[in-house]
């Protein structure tokens, strides 16, 4: 009688890569919890998008206050750090051919994470912890909401480590040579800020929880905002890094593009450790606590190191991928490249709609917006979050879904159901995300203030009017809303039926074909150089002028627009 060992790794015909099993299977549940708590939130949040919107007022304020809740929670943070563990595990050991650090404690990530997000999910709809994502003091929330929190984070540091270990068990037993590769570095500055992140969130919420079963008798509200924006934002930076580095992997996946320079995209990924999480104090800025030179120095020179970073990523990302494919053949013209990428392939589609979407939505907004002067104008107004839909939805959200129509392959051995649909997801839900974040932040600068259920104050002693033309901007921005959540429905379903009913890849099937390296194809042709005006790249020179020329006309149109609040004679 014999028995049939299954091997602790597979050759995965997709990718190549040596896939370890137990590693896989971690990666698998992280990624399908992630899916499942997008879903969540996301119904949440089209229950604050009807809300908001004048015309329907869908939710009694009681009602959009626990949905506003739970929809930040869920969205900014749940499904976030439940889909990034699933990249780390997939980085340190599948890229690197390596098997996983300690997986009982990996599962321990796992399962603490689930428990407490179901925590603070019970303590959201029991009613009494409608105290929006950032929980401010004084108001006061279930003490299970603090607790599932803490047991929440504390699994994502257990993550963080687990990863941290696997890349020592790569380097001991040399499952890769040389240095780490370029995503898998970005995989360590996230793993850093993260630590930081969590660090930051320890110290405020432990103490808050605490205070919540009466063992501590007062928490400092100011302290409390300026420990807390060291967590809320810096979670942020985490997404920002781990997106950048998809960026970079898709754009070596679809057309075998390396980075202008590895050297160059390393230290903007150090900018990042050391400068990112100086944006926290945008938040921060109408607060009389802090120093005008503290807010200054943090806001209007510290942060532009980090801009610096996100700068050269996007330069050096869209550059890749011009130069590949000019090597490949595409080198007339300034955008012909462009023009003729495949634009039905959802994974590139999606990469590169989180690149433009990022960029001049979240990332410009966000560089204005953190200039004290003009942050007063747009503070704690709709402008906020517009902003950060800019950054978390059509830039994160959107660069996340790309690369699951190719891990879905690789990790769920099924081949992508409903490819019709999938071409057009993208597209949708950027649409839908674009115009959302750009019709609110239009609703912001006209004061329209954020977590109100209802923004025109009806019946109330000191009502106030808006212009219609916020309220319009108001009702078009939720209408885009709806869409968003369109296409955020049609990604859910297209994964589910993907690794359900989709065709099942046999570990013995024959090697799909890889995108040859651009450099391979180059040197076949016998060239000696690409590019025109002596640039490698001029088509990413113009693009990233038309960036910084809209930088500079937002800066303008802000600052003309701050200097008509206040009289001046």
């Amino acid at each position: 009688m014999s028995t049939t060992t299954i091997s602790e790794y597979r050759v995965d015909p997709v990718s190549g890569l040596k896939i370890n099993r137990t590693a896989n299977t971690l990666v698998k549940w992280n990624a399908f919890a992630a899916v499942v708590f997008l879903l969540v939130g996301g119904l949440f949040g089209l229950g604050v998008a009807l809300t908001r919107m004048p015309s329907v007022q869908l939710l009694s304020p009681e009602i959009f206050y626990m949905a506003l809740t739970a929809h930040g929670l869920v969205n900014l943070a749940v499904w976030i750090i439940f889909f990034e563990m699933a990249v780390l595990y997939f980085l340190g050991a599948h890229v690197l051919g390596n098997r996983l650090a300690t997986p009982r404690w990996a599962w321990t990530q796992f399962w603490l994470m689930l428990v407490g997000a179901a925590m603070v999910a019970v303590a959201v709809l029991g009613g009494n912890s409608s105290v929006m994502m950032t929980s401010y003091v004084p108001l006061t929330a279930e003490p299970h909401f603090y607790l599932g929190l803490i047991l929440f984070a504390v699994g994502a540091l257990i993550g963080c480590f687990v990863f941290l270990g696997t890349l020592v068990i790569a380097k001991r037993e040399k499952t890769y040579s040389g240095s780490l590769p370029l995503v898998v570095f970005g995989g360590v500055t996230a793993t850093i800020i993260a630590v930081f992140t969590i660090v930051s969130g320890a110290l405020i919420l432990i103490p808050t929880f605490l205070w919540s079963v009466g063992l501590i008798e007062h928490i400092d509200p100011m302290m409390y905002r300026v420990v807390w924006w060291g967590f809320g934002h810096s979670s942020q930076q985490i997404n920002v890094v781990t997106h950048i580095s998809i960026w970079y992997l898709i754009s070596s996946l679809v057309f075998g593009a390396k980075p202008m320079s590895e050297k160059v995209s390393r230290g903007a990924f150090l900018l990042y450790i050391l400068f990112l999480q100086l944006g926290s104090a945008h938040h921060l800025l109408s607060d009389p606590g802090l120093t005008s030179a503290w807010k200054i120095f943090n806001t209007s020179y510290m942060i532009y190191l980090a801009v610096l970073a996100s700068m050269i990523h996007g330069l050096t990302v869209p550059g890749s991928i011009e130069v590949a494919q000019r090597k490949k053949g595409l080198d007339t013209g300034l955008f012909t490249w462009l023009r003729k990428a495949p634009w039905g392939n959802p994974i590139f589609s999606g990469m590169f709609l989180s690149l433009v979407g990022f960029g001049f939505i979240g990332g410009i907004t966000g560089v204005v917006m953190s200039v004290e002067q003009i942050n007063m104008i747009i503070h704690n107004t709709m402008y906020l979050p517009g902003h950060f839909h800019g950054t978390l939805v059509a830039g994160t959200t959107m660069a996340f879904m790309a690369v699951t129509y190719w891990l879905i392959p690789v990790v769920f051995q099924r081949k992508i159901a409903l490819t019709g649909m999938a071409k057009w997801q993208p597209y949708v839900f950027s649409l839908g995300a674009w115009v959302f974040s750009i019709a609110l932040m239009g609703a912001g600068t006209m004061g329209v203030q954020r977590r109100h259920a209802d923004i025109t104050f009806a019946g109330q002693p000191l009502a106030y009017q808006y212009p219609e033309i916020a309220k319009g901007l108001m009702d078009i921005g939720e209408i885009f809303g709806v869409i968003m959540s369109v296409g955020a429905v049609m990604f859910i379903v297209i994964v589910l039926a993907s690794i359900f009913t989709g065709e099942r890849i046999a570990e013995d099937s024959a090697p799909w074909p890889k995108v040859e390296d651009a450099d391979v194809t180059f040197e076949k042709t016998g060239k000696k150089h690409i590019g025109i005006w002596g640039m490698e790249a001029p088509g990413t020179f113009v693009l990233a002028m038309i960036l910084f020329a809209t930088i500079v006309l937002y800066y303008f149109i802000n600052f003309k627009y701050l200097s008509t609040v206040w009289g001046m004679s």
